[in-house]
């Protein structure tokens, strides 16, 4: 309940000190949405609800994984974080459970209310409601961590000026301790999801970073080179990059300079969750190339910059997109130039799964004993909180199986890739134990000239054969790269182990079975995949053919009513209106002195569902709707929880909203947004509607007729009596 200038939701505080009484960032009706979900659901079934959401905010807002971007930094309970840009908390969670205090800023009542309802346990969180330079003063100068994720980008709109930037980073660097850390997670300008077909994710227009934003937007990304010589004009002296990938949003890996990726690592490049994309390219491949080259730096999809002391962890993957009680950690550290191994329970419940990775290394150690298999060394031990991990040796100069076979097919090199690969099937005939690492695949086996070691032994059975792991291995070797299975050598292979169609059928069916699996948690709830989820929410990666073929169709041209009505010299066409094959989400910025806008969807017969209109960044009622929209369509009956679905019976369709009508204020730089849904009808799909709406009005007609008749009978049957 609110007290004065404060309110408490459960444990965490709000502050509204400097709250200007107004949301002035607000995504509408999916933030009622988050905020309801959050009151009534708890943490434990966000995954449920993100999975019947099937919905891009509700995964981006909830999703656990967000929380790996700094799940990994050195933290403890001595110290205190400030995160500025909270917004509805996607790793609030995590810095509440690592650090000792945390302090929120963020400029929206409406995400700091769902922020605290999804963490209101968190008795060391408060959080700030206001504009940030209105804040800031009041807060204190000993931070050990200030977090700046996905923030960075709106300092010309927190801050203004000529300088934003340098600025708001000066101002941000007065509230660390000597000794804290700045920590900054942001999109690559240069990032090569933009060059292969991906939609810029601010302004959502295609190379709009790549041509350094040539129409504006509150947000600004930078290259490497541009983000560090900020940071350098500031007077920093320590700063250290790392590269999440696939982004920071959804990140799986981060390498840094210390440890760049290698040739082949990056392959889960479809990650757009946001809208449809096109596919310029194939991005592996280019990655592959800026590898050998040395430029992954400079072309990696986001960073993470930590400007202060250099983190111990050098590369980091989690391996928690899994049920609970699976989800574990791989960090790679370095100190006073040696390397180790950890894996540590990305969740309280792996605890198990880490001390079970402890006991299968002891095991294979024994049984793969005279195989000329050795087994990566592992230390089972705890942090000092309690926590379990597991350190093995860093193997230096190695490379795995998989880059061997590689090479051997490259060269076209037979006897090679055979004799690699007979070595590789004796390795498994020698284990003379019951249990099987049925996950000894190429990469998991490291090569170090004579020298072979399996680094991964997470996965067991009872009861295969030998050549059910090797077929299993070469079945994975294809699933990677589908090429390789054309290689006349590794068909050769397969025939040696019988991996046949039927075979290879039968392990797909066992591998999405083994998947399955490992996202059932022990309650016998299972989470939903997040590479499943780009396909639940819908959107698209489209071949440039294809998407060039169907731009035409999916353009939107607008309308500008200056005083004088809508006319061909004031209207434009927008290609990027299409967040989707059938959604449609414009924004349009006004002029000085705009009357109206009018929208034309298509130019085609279409049904059209309009879902939300948006002026001043404000839904409109439908009262509101009721008096500014009219269309050259036919309204058909509202449906609940929609504004209205609307029949165009013409090739010319056209949706205008009268901004006159809802007010007199200025429109210079405001903007108008449409959500709306589109089905295009062909000449039979339109005659068929036309007839099934006659049908329906038909009937009607009959049964309002048929009502009118029984209630006269009714009528004449009492006055006889």
């Amino acid at each position: 309940m609110e007290r004065g200038r404060t309110e408490t939701v459960g444990s965490v505080v709000l502050d509204y000190s400097h709250y200007p009484e107004q949301d002035f960032y607000c995504d509408g009706a999916s933030e009622d949405a988050l905020l309801e979900l959050v009151q009534k659901i708890p943490e434990e079934e966000y995954p449920q609800a993100i999975r019947e959401a099937c919905s891009w905010e509700v995964l981006y807002h909830l999703s656990d994984l967000r929380e790996n971007i700094v799940e990994w930094l050195p933290m403890d309970k001595s110290m205190k974080v400030m995160e500025v840009g909270s917004g509805c908390g996607a790793i609030t969670g995590s810095l509440s459970r690592k650090a000792g205090s945390v302090t929120c800023v963020d400029l929206s009542r409406k995400r700091s209310l769902i922020n605290a309802y999804r963490h209101k346990d968190c008795g060391n969180v408060t959080i700030h409601v206001g504009n940030f330079t209105d804040i800031e003063p009041d807060l204190p100068k000993d931070y050990d961590y200030v977090c700046l994720i996905g923030v960075f980008e709106y300092g010309q709109s927190y801050i203004g000026g000529d300088t934003p930037f340098t600025d708001f980073y000066k101002i941000l660097k007065k509230h660390v301790k000597p000794g804290g850390r700045i920590v900054i997670a942001i999109e690559n300008k240069l990032g090569l999801k933009y060059w292969a077909g991906c939609r810029e994710d601010h302004v959502g227009a295609f190379f709009a970073g790549l041509e350094d934003y040539p129409e504006g937007g509150a947000a600004r990304t930078f290259s490497r080179n541009g983000l560090e010589k900020i940071l350098r004009d500031c007077g920093e002296k320590e700063i250290h990059f790392y590269y999440p990938y696939p982004d920071y949003k959804f990140m799986s890996m981060l390498y840094s300079d210390r440890y760049l990726p290698k040739v082949g690592e990056l392959s889960n490049n479809l990650r757009n969750f946001d809208r449809d994309r096109m596919l310029l390219f194939d991005e592996k491949r280019v990655f592959d190339m800026l590898i050998r080259e040395g430029l992954f730096a400079q072309y990696s999809n986001s960073f993470l910059v930590v400007a202060g002391p250099e983190p111990e962890t050098v590369y980091t993957r989690f391996s928690n997109d899994r049920a609970a009680h699976l989800c574990i950690r791989t960090d790679i550290a370095e100190k006073d130039g040696k390397r180790c191994v950890r894996k540590f329970a990305a969740r309280p419940e792996a605890a198990e799964h880490i001390r079970e990775l402890s006991e299968n290394g002891a095991y294979f150690a024994k049984h793969f004993e005279n195989s000329g298999l050795s087994v990566n060394r592992l230390e089972y031990k705890e942090t000092a909180e309690g926590c379990p991990y597991a350190e093995l040796e860093f193997l230096e100069h190695t490379r795995t199986l998989e880059e061997l076979l590689d090479d051997c097919l490259q060269k076209n090199d037979e006897a090679g890739f055979m004799r690699l690969f007979d070595r590789y099937l004796d390795v498994l005939s020698a284990n003379d134990g019951e249990k099987q690492d049925f996950d000894l695949i190429f990469p998991n086996i490291c090569v170090q000239g004579e020298k072979w070691t399996m680094i991964d032994y997470e996965w067991t059975d009872t009861g295969l054969l030998p050549e059910d792991i090797a077929r299993r291995a070469l079945h994975c070797y294809g699933l990677e790269n589908a090429k390789r299975m054309e290689h006349p050598i590794v068909k050769r292979a397969m025939e040696r182990v019988g991996l046949d169609g039927a075979a290879r059928q039968k392990l797909g069916e066992q591998e999405i079975a083994f998947q399955r699996s490992v996202m059932r948690e022990k309650n016998g709830k299972s989470r939903t995949a997040l590479t499943d989820m780009r396909h639940l929410i819908g959107h698209r990666a489209v071949p440039w053919q294809e998407f060039f073929a169907r731009a035409d169709r999916k353009r939107v041209q607008i309308f500008e009513d200056l005083g004088k009505g809508y006319t061909p010299e004031h209207s434009y066409y927008r290609y990027d209106a299409y967040e989707a094959d059938d959604l449609i989400h414009a924004r349009i910025e006004c002029q000085a002195k705009t009357k109206g806008i009018r929208l034309d969807p298509a130019e085609l017969p279409c049904l059209v569902q309009i879902h939300e209109i948006l002026w001043r960044g404000r839904a409109l009622t439908k009262e509101e709707i009721d008096r500014c929209l009219f269309t050259n369509g036919e309204m058909l009956d509202r449906q609940e929880g929609r504004v209205c679905t609307v029949l165009f019976d013409t090739a010319d369709p056209n949706i205008s909203v009268r901004l006159d009508v809802l007010d007199q204020e200025e429109t210079a730089g405001e903007t108008l947004e449409i959500r709306a849904q589109i089905a295009w009808l062909t000449g039979e799909m339109l005659a068929d509607v036309r007839a099934r709406i006659g049908r329906a009005e038909q009937e009607a007609r009959a049964a309002q007729e048929a009502l009118a008749e029984h209630k006269s009978r009714r009528k004449g049957f009492w006055f006889q009596r």
